[in-house]
């Protein structure tokens, strides 16, 4: 099953924490959390453009885990490693129900790829569902003839609110369906 997944993080840096993760199922299940600890010693601090155009779209004010009876929808606000288990579990559900690994596709992902292993401890230590080797949604534009630098909004014909990530990993499952039917 293919998992579609971006991130909002504190920069384009070394040492960047992340802010916010959001993921869609091939299924259409959604996981959204809001890190409370970004601004942990050690990680750099919000720039302004990240505070403008990142933190004033966080939703959840308070510790928060919730999903629906059916688990189509998980939100989490919490630190990095009470996410991380949770996001662990929201794996385990995908992957018992697809019966094979999770293939993890993003945009643009050299950021996004380092800070979801860092979540886990590093690259070796992936909740195992996971297969190993990301999927970067820009390289299949690539491949079909897509200008990679093309809004992924007018691309598939959504509105939004860019720069949330739940919003922006939907947007990349909409890029890729319409990628692979060219």
């Amino acid at each position: 099953m293919r998992v579609f997944f971006d991130s909002e993080f504190t920069g384009l840096y070394q040492n960047a924490a992340l802010i916010s993760i959001g993921m869609v199922a091939e299924n259409g299940k959604e996981f959204y959390a809001e890190f409370d600890d970004y601004d942990r010693p050690g990680a750099h601090k919000p720039d302004q453009w990240v505070e403008d155009n990142v933190i004033k779209k966080l939703t959840i004010k308070e510790d928060y885990l919730f999903h629906t009876l059916d688990n189509s929808s998980w939100k989490v606000k919490w630190n990095t490693q009470n996410i991380a288990d949770a996001l662990s579990r929201w794996f385990i559900m995908l992957y018992e129900e697809s019966g094979g690994a999770l293939e993890m596709w993003s945009d643009c992902l050299a950021y996004d790829w380092v800070l979801f292993c860092d979540m886990f401890g590093g690259a070796m230590h992936i909740p195992d569902c996971i297969y190993y080797i990301p999927m970067d949604i820009c390289t299949l534009m690539k491949v079909k003839g897509v200008d990679p630098d093309i809004s992924r909004e007018e691309f598939v014909g959504m509105d939004g609110d860019k720069h949330n990530s739940l919003h922006d990993a939907r947007v990349i499952r909409f890029c890729y369906n319409k990628l692979v039917k060219m």
